[in-house]
């Protein structure tokens, strides 16, 4: 059970929804007059006075405990709707010929070989974020072949969308130097030697395998 330090007339119409009662119901509940209950909807911000502070307390820690429920529910801030848009990145899994394509990103205290990768913004695709940050952090060119799946990242915690890119054109360069200190074409077969096996997305394993 929630523990309310100050009633608010927000809270109490919260309270008052989660024991289903109308103005009447829930100033007859509480002994006060109606116009009072009234106030609290028209003014979500007004603090009851003491005594009235005192009935709503009572009157939630009598409430049986799915009310208790749906008061906390009700009273649970609602997300914004930059917090409900959970932070996706599209991955590249660029391959060419035996190799794949790694960036080398600057930490706040280290270096880590990755693959490139850039943030999805709401309305865009996957597919597009892949292709372009490829080829704005590196100059290579590459085209989607396939997506290989979705998974929270074990690191990061984001939404990591994973595709299997083909090779088209350009050379591979740093051309990110603030986020990355190096771009390198690595050997399929040594990918480990450079990312934790345990930290690639077991998909990703198999389409370089």
């Amino acid at each position: 059970m929630d523990v309310i330090d100050t009633w608010t007339g927000r809270r109490a119409c919260a309270l008052q929804q989660a024991l289903r009662m109308t103005n009447d119901g829930f100033a007859d509940h509480l002994g006060v007059a109606v116009r009072t209950v009234a106030s609290w909807h028209s003014s979500p911000d007004i603090v009851p006075r003491a005594e009235i502070q005192s009935a709503l307390d009572t009157a939630y820690e009598r409430s049986s405990p799915s009310v208790q429920r749906r008061f906390s529910l009700l009273i649970r801030p609602k997300p914004s709707a930059v917090e409900a848009q959970a932070l996706r990145v599209a991955i590249a899994v660029v391959v060419r010929d035996d190799d794949v394509l790694l960036v080398c990103r600057r930490g706040s205290d280290s270096l880590s070989w990755q693959f490139p990768a850039g943030v999805v913004k709401p309305g865009a695709s996957p597919a597009v974020v892949a292709v372009e940050e490829t080829h704005a952090e590196t100059g290579v060119r590459c085209t989607v072949r396939e997506q290989l799946g979705s998974r929270i990242h074990p690191v990061t915690g984001v939404v990591a969308e994973y595709l299997s890119c083909e090779y088209l054109m350009g050379d591979a360069a740093n051309r990110d130097p603030i986020e990355n200190a190096e771009v390198a074409w690595v050997p399929r077969k040594q990918l480990t030697r450079f990312i934790p096996e345990q930290s690639i997305y077991p998909p990703v394993l198999e389409v370089l395998a």
